[in-house]
């Protein structure tokens, strides 16, 4: 009798064990197709990330050539300069600009606007839905003269180039053949003055003073924001 009842046991042992090693089969089942799923999930994001890096390069080389298609005859007579990573378009000559530590904008820099922006806008228009952003920038050098501190040059300097950019905007925005891009302007450019905080260096690292005095024209592309929704979702 006591042999019926130990078979029995081992029996419902057997199957007891039968049955947890059954629900933990099951259960690295679920894991596994959990892990794929997810594995399935991220290489889809990667994707998504890979297709818009890809698209904003092409964006960026479509610009650019844009641009230079445009204005590849007037940098010279300009002094300015267009960069193909960043798309900043810069004019290097300050003097033409503005007078040295004024805001006003010169007649020689309000000739030179005249001809560039709507000629500028026209090119970006053909790009509205790629461009998060236009930026016009200005930049000064770290000095402002012997009577101040640095501290006090920066943001004297800030001042002076938020007052510039804002000057830029003013007069480009009321330009009769800019007149039709108004609208698009208002919610996508922005005037910075960043005061001397991007200076432009030598070769031997030292501050450009002259080279730092600037005003750039900067696009700024909605790729880099698809990208963080793309990553937000993930996390």
């Amino acid at each position: 009798m006591s042999d019926l009842f130990n078979t029995r046991a081992a029996e419902q042992e057997e199957h007891h064990w039968l049955s947890v090693s059954d629900l933990m089969a099951g259960l690295m089942v679920v894991f596994l197709f959990i892990a794929i799923a997810l594995m399935r999930n991220t290489l889809e994001e990667q994707r998504k990330v890979k297709d818009i890096a890809v698209a904003y390069q092409e964006t960026q080389v479509a610009i650019y050539e844009a641009l230079m298609e445009e204005f590849e005859k007037d940098l010279d007579p300009w002094n300015a300069h267009i960069d193909r990573d960043t798309l900043t378009f810069t004019f290097n000559s300050p003097d033409i600009l503005f007078e040295q530590g004024k805001e006003a904008i010169n007649w020689r820099y309000r000739k030179l606007l005249s001809d560039f922006f709507p000629r500028y806008i026209q090119v970006l228009d053909g790009y509205t839905e790629d461009i998060n952003e236009m930026r016009i920038e200005g930049h000064t050098s770290s000095v402002w003269n012997r009577h101040v501190s640095p501290s006090e040059a920066y943001f004297l300097n800030m001042q002076l180039s938020q007052g510039r950019t804002r000057n830029v905007l003013e007069y480009v925005y009321g330009l009769d053949a800019v007149a039709p891009y108004q609208k698009w302007l208002k919610g996508h450019v922005a005037a910075v003055g960043f005061s001397s905080s991007r200076p432009i260096e030598n070769d031997k690292g030292k501050e450009d003073g002259r080279a730092s005095r600037r005003v750039t024209f900067r696009v700024i592309t909605n790729a880099e924001i698809k990208i963080k929704t793309i990553l937000e979702t993930v996390q």
